[in-house]
């Protein structure tokens, strides 16, 4: 449905858009927390390899949805 002029996102766009964001977010969380460790913060290193899980477990999700996602699209086509 449009509103407005502006068209929403379709599905498949945002499975395009959101692993590599969540692959860039799990890098990032990753790189912060080694820091934090060889700096000597070991709780919040601690702190920033629990979400680090998080948001590779959120992006393993995304993958396996667009996966999900798109095996549905290509059984059609068979």
């Amino acid at each position: 449905m449009e509103k407005m002029g502006v068209a929403e996102p379709q599905l498949e766009d945002l499975f395009k858009q959101l692993v590599p964001i969540g692959a860039f977010v799990t890098a990032d969380v990753l790189t912060a927390g080694l820091i934090s460790f060889r700096q000597g913060k070991s709780q919040l290193g601690q702190k920033l390899m629990r979400a680090r899980v998080v948001t590779q477990g959120e992006t393993v999700a995304l993958m396996f949805g667009g996966a999900y996602y798109y095996g549905d699209q290509f059984k059609g086509l068979k």
